[in-house]
C-alpha cells in the first residue's frame, strides 16, 4: 500500500516543522486538503527493466531457430513420449505411497518410548538420507549379486520356501523399492515434525477426558499436524516426481530416458529437452493445484472463513466488472 501525504490545494505538503507544536487546523482547512500519492520511480524502473528482459527472452524463443519448435510439436504428444509420461507418473505414485506409508511407521518409531525403536528409526533416517538416490537405485538393481534367492521361514532356522531374486525384483521393482525407501527417510522427518508441532496440552486434555490414544491421534493430533506436514510433503512429492529421471540408469522408459533415446537417434537435443521440460512443468502444476486445495481443506480448523480460491476470485472480479458496467450504463457514464 502506497503512503500518502497531505497538501494544500495550491501549495506545498503540510508538515510539522519540528520547532514546536503545530498550529491546529480548523475544519475549513481540513476540508481543503487533498491527498497526494507517494511516487516510486525506482520501483517503476525496476519493473520496466524486468519487462524488457522478459520480452527479450520471449523474442529469442520465437525467433531463434535453435529451439526447433517444429520438432517440439512433433514429439510433444508422440505415443512414445506419452507412454514415458505415464511411466513417470506410475513411478511417482508407487514411490509416494510406499514412502509415506513406511515413513509414517518410521516416524511412529521415533516418537515411541522404546529406546530400541527410536534407535532403529534414527539409524534408518540417517543412512537413507546420507546415500545419494542414484547409488541406492543401482544397489537395489544389483541386489541379486548379493542374494541369489530369497526365502521365508523361521529366523536362523529352516526355510519353508524360496524364490529367485531376479524373478521378483526386476528393474521396475528395484526402482520403486529404491524410490520408496529413499522417500520414507524424508517423509518420516516431515511427519514427525508435524506431530511434535501440535501443542502437547491438547493431548493432555484429551487424556484427562478419557479419549483413547488412537482417537487422540486420529481426531485431534493428525488434523492439526497436517497443516505443518502438507507443504513439506508436497515438496517431497514434487521432488520425487522430478527425481524419477534418475532411474534412466536402469534403462526404464520414463520421460527423461525416452527423451534421451529420441535425441540420441535424431540429434535434436534442445527441442527434446524442451519436451521433457514442458511435461515436467505441466505435471508439477497439477500437483501444486492439488496441494493448494488439500491445504485449504485442512486449514478449516484455523480459518473460519478460508481465503477464496483463484476461481472464486475470478468470478468475483467478473461480477464486479459487470456491476460497474451496469452502474455506468444506468448513470449515463457519470461516476
Amino acid at each position: 500500500m502506497s503512503t500518502t501525504e497531505l497538501a494544500k490545494p495550491g501549495g506545498r505538503p503540510a508538515a510539522a516543522t519540528g520547532a514546536g507544536p503545530a498550529a491546529p487546523l480548523d475544519l475549513g482547512e481540513l476540508a481543503g486538503l487533498r491527498t497526494v500519492r507517494a511516487r516510486h520511480p525506482w520501483r517503476w524502473a525496476a519493473g520496466l527493466a524486468t519487462l524488457v528482459v522478459l520480452a527479450q527472452f520471449a523474442h529469442g524463443l520465437a525467433t531463434n531457430p535453435g529451439w526447433d519448435w517444429a520438432t517440439f510439436r512433433l514429439f510433444f504428444s508422440a505415443d512414445t513420449i506419452l507412454r514415458a509420461v505415464g511411466r513417470t507418473v506410475e513411478l511417482t505414485v508407487y514411490g509416494t505411497v510406499l514412502g509415506f506409508v513406511l515413513g509414517a511407521a518410521v516416524a511412529a518409531m521415533r516418537l515411541s518410548r522404546s529406546a530400541i525403536l527410536q534407535s532403529v528409526a534414527w539409524a534408518y533416517v540417517w543412512v537413507f538420507r546420507s546415500i545419494p538416490l542414484i547409488v541406492q537405485l543401482v544397489f537395489w538393481f544389483n541386489l541379486s549379486y548379493l542374494y541369489k534367492r530369497f526365502g521365508f521361514g523361521i529366523p536362523f532356522g529352516p526355510t519353508f520356501g524360496d524364490f529367485e531374486t531376479v524373478g521378483v525384483l526386476g528393474a521396475l521393482g528395484a526402482a520403486v523399492l529404491g524410490l520408496g525407501l529413499h522417500q520414507a527417510a524424508f517423509a518420516a522427518e516431515i511427519i514427525r515434525g508435524g506431530v511434535i508441532a501440535v501443542d502437547p496440552g491438547q493431548r493432555e486434555a484429551a487424556t484427562a477426558l478419557g479419549v483413547p490414544r488412537w482417537r487422540q491421534a486420529w481426531r485431534i493430533v493428525l488434523p492439526q499436524a497436517m497443516r505443518g506436514i502438507l507443504p513439506a510433503a508436497a515438496n517431497e512429492v514434487i521432488s520425487l516426481f522430478k527425481g524419477t529421471s534418475v532411474v534412466y540408469v536402469m534403462a526404464i522408459g520414463e520421460l527423461f530416458y525416452q527423451v534421451q533415446v529420441v535425441y540420441g537417434r535424431t540429434g535434436r537435443v534442445v527441442p527434446m529437452l524442451m519436451v521433457a521440460t514442458v511435461w515436467y512443468v505441466l505435471l508439477t502444476t497439477v500437483l501444486s493445484i492439488g496441494q493448494y486445495y488439500v491445504e485449504r481443506y485442512f486449514a478449516r480448523g484455523a480459518d473460519r472463513t478460508p481465503p477464496p480460491t483463484p476461481f472464486q476470485r475470478a468470478r468475483a472480479l467478473v461480477r464486479g466488472l459487470r456491476a460497474r458496467t451496469a452502474t455506468a450504463a444506468a448513470t449515463g457514464g457519470r461516476s
